[in-house]
């Protein structure tokens, strides 16, 4: 069904369409309010997993902070690409997704919290603001159908996140082979415009997204995919709360 496109890789025509072929009768039909409670509920656990790994630096815990930041960083992978092949695990999965990513940005928040605590002391909480600035402005726009996810605008958005992940594969396995790509990791202007362009990108798949849970309620997905569909969300959400946080970085860098 063509309707079922996104940028986000976790929301895909193939999942949806999979999923319509169930029984809904049997555990009812999908619908918006029910995906963004169940988002809701996804953004306490985040913050639950992000608050404690947060106070475990502040308690003089580095190493169990850095061990639980490794264990959500692969066990978020894994939980994620778990969701994504078998969707009616989300109501059980979801929740773990989201505890695990809260364990991962929290380290990561707290370290660059102390990194720039003098020189850019809000800076943790000013990339929170901007996340939720941006996603708010984004439900507004989409809500409004200021910005509309015509298979056009789909196509573009799809075919640019695309291309930002094929980038940072390029630059993870140049890493690897100790190619440094500085660009990617230093202040300057050109690192910057990509970061602020990454930054665009990510947000604009919250449109699809939004997109997408709409257009699955309207068709009658099962009750489940309320779960896959908050999960896709908070994937967004995520990515554009690290995109942001690397922008802040940089330009505090530049001071």
């Amino acid at each position: 069904m063509a309707i079922f496109k996104s940028g986000n890789p976790t929301l895909t025509d193939k999942i949806f369409n999979r999923s319509l072929e169930l029984d809904a009768q049997l555990q009812g039909t999908m619908t918006v309010k029910g995906a963004l409670n169940k988002f809701g509920f996804m953004m306490l656990m985040l913050f639950a997993g992000a608050a404690f790994n947060w106070h475990l630096l502040y308690e003089h815990k580095e190493s169990t902070m850095n061990m639980l930041m490794m264990v959500g960083i692969f066990g978020g992978l894994i939980t994620g690409l778990a969701i994504s092949f078998k969707p009616n695990w989300a109501p059980y999965l979801a929740p773990l997704y989201a505890l695990l990513e809260g364990l991962f940005i929290g380290g990561i928040s707290a370290v660059l919290n102390e990194a720039f605590a003098k020189a850019y002391p809000g800076l943790i909480m000013q990339a929170v603001g901007l996340t939720f600035g941006v996603a708010f402005a984004m439900f507004i726009l989409y809500n409004f159908r200021v910005i509309k996810a015509t298979e056009r605008f789909k196509s573009v958005i799809m075919t640019a996140t695309l291309g930002i992940a094929i980038f940072y594969l390029i630059t993870l396995v140049l890493n690897f082979f100790g190619v440094n790509v500085g660009f990617m990791q230093d202040s300057s202007m050109l690192s910057i415009g990509i970061s602020l362009f990454i930054v665009a990108i990510a947000a604009l798949n919250l449109i699809l997204d939004f997109d997408m849970i709409e257009q699955g309620a309207a068709h009658g997905a099962p009750k489940f995919m309320e779960w896959y569909g908050a999960f896709g969300l908070m994937v967004t959400i995520v990515w554009l709360y690290i995109e942001i946080l690397k922008l802040l970085s940089k330009l505090a860098s530049r001071d």
